[in-house]
């Protein structure tokens, strides 16, 4: 167990108020930290809003080598991060450290996509009126930036709104969640030992009263939010003025056509499925199959799940281990008892014991049923038949989410009608929903949010255009 000062404006500080950090997994103590209040938030707050220009005059190559060195530093030290985050998140450990090296891939992305900021020159003499102008568009950072990073990936979506501030030119406070702080709180001792300017960057777990003053407060630019829809939604309306980019929750849908590789869908679907528990907003949610080869799939399936490892965190075996929480755990219990009890069957799993909830599979579902019209964010899959491959993309879309989806199909036409017209940001071909890399686009439509992550995405996000017309001569 180890104590974790909160990094404050380029300080690591303690507060009164102490924050105990559990494992959910056998409920013994993480590691303390600290929580910070609006005292600690203003002086957070006014020193990014002094450091903005400082920020915003960093050369290209002086923010890619303070990217690339932070990088390096998460790579010498990733057992022990891998380690914390385990502990804290209770993710088996070998997800653990594939975080870890998530967020160095990030951090490299992050240095080499500040050396290509974007910039655009335009002719201007398109009409009369512009004849003998040019225009150049440049980009600037839109100032202090607000990051909100939820528990289930509390290092690499963390990671996603730091590393492209940074590139941008952007001081940025960071508010991990409260369960989860200890990764982050590392990360912030690697940030510290780099030439990055002190008090450009803060993480603060904060009590409610500073979490919202972080949301209104007309001193900050842009919120960028992980977490679910509600809070999210609610933080855009009190938000103001600011730019606003959400990344919220899904139930990510997967069709399985009769042409699919069933042993490489059922293999890629128990993962998407069941990896971390399913607490990741692009896990697998709901599987169409077609009918021809819904028995065999499930069959594969089934048999795979049965062979994932129930265990602690910390063992390099384990694949399934608990839930953030005891009361999550519930939630997720009585909406699979609400499922069977309205005539769901469950193929395998659904019990709980404590915060641990078995990978459980439900058929024989109706769409008005949580388990399939709700966001689970826990190990629950829905399997259905279909007949006709565009009746399956309209299931898909049968949801106030829109993430990414995946479709497992070896017809060039159901590939182009699934990326057509799937209602979501991502469409993953002979994949599951749950891929993604570091460089990519990523977001999503409808409940699912607005805006984009993926390095260069964010960046963009990050920044304002402005113009300059001038004449030629």
């Amino acid at each position: 167990m180890e104590n974790h000062k909160i990094y404050v404006a380029g300080r690591f500080i303690e507060t009164p108020e102490i924050l105990d950090v559990h494992n959910p997994f056998n409920n013994e103590i993480c590691g303390k930290t600290f929580l910070a209040g609006k005292k600690e938030l203003e002086i957070a707050i006014e020193k990014a809003v002094e450091l903005k220009p400082v920020m915003a005059k960093l050369s290209s190559w002086k923010k890619s080598a303070i990217l690339f060195d932070i990088s390096q530093k998460i790579k010498e030290n990733r057992q022990k991060m891998g380690e914390i985050l385990s502990c804290e998140a209770a993710k088996p450990l070998k997800l653990a450290l594939g975080e870890i090296d998530r967020a160095i891939q990030a951090f490299t992305v992050a240095s080499e996509e500040a050396k290509r900021l974007p910039k655009e020159y335009i002719s201007i003499d398109w009409t009369p009126a512009g004849e003998g102008k040019e225009g150049l568009i440049k980009y600037f950072p839109v100032g202090v930036v607000a990051g909100i990073a939820p528990f289930n990936f509390p290092l690499n979506l963390a990671v996603h709104k730091i590393a492209p501030a940074i590139a941008a030119g952007n001081p940025i406070i960071l508010k991990p969640a409260r369960s989860t702080p200890l990764s982050v709180l590392e990360l912030a001792r690697i940030i510290d030992q780099t030439d990055l300017p002190k008090g450009a960057f803060s993480v603060l777990p904060m009590n409610r009263e500073a979490g919202n003053q972080l949301v209104v407060d007309e001193r900050i630019s842009m919120l960028s939010f992980t977490g679910s829809s509600s809070v999210g939604w609610k933080m855009k309306a009190d938000a103001g003025k600011k730019k606003i980019a959400l990344e919220l929750g899904g139930n990510a849908g997967v069709i399985v056509s009769d042409t699919a590789n069933i042993e490489l869908a059922a293999a890629k679907c128990i993962m998407g499925g069941y990896a971390y528990s399913g607490q990741v907003c692009i896990h697998i949610q709901r599987i169409y199959v077609h009918e021809k080869i819904f028995d065999a799939f499930s069959e594969k399936f089934i048999e795979g799940v049965k062979k994932l490892k129930f265990g602690a965190p910390d063992n390099p075996e384990t694949d399934v281990t608990a839930m953030i929480d005891e009361e999550n755990a519930l939630r997720v219990e009585s909406w699979i008892n609400e499922a069977v009890s309205a005539g769901a069957k469950v193929l395998c799993g659904g019990k709980r014991n404590g915060t641990y909830v078995e990978p459980t599979l439900i058929t024989n579902t109706k769409r008005e049923m949580k388990v399939c019209s709700l966001e689970i964010f826990g190990p629950v899959v829905t399997l259905e038949k279909y007949s006709d491959f565009k009746n399956a993309v309209d299931m898909v879309n049968d949801s106030e989410y829109g993430l990414q989806a995946g479709v497992f199909t070896n017809k060039i036409d159901e590939m182009n009608y699934a990326f057509n017209h799937i209602e979501a940001g991502g469409i993953m071909i002979n994949e599951v929903p749950t891929f993604r890399v570091d460089h990519m686009p990523y977001g999503g439509v409808k409940n699912s949010g607005i805006g984009r992550e993926g390095i260069k995405y964010a960046i963009h996000e990050m920044m304002e255009p402005k113009l300059m017309v001038r004449n030629v001569d």
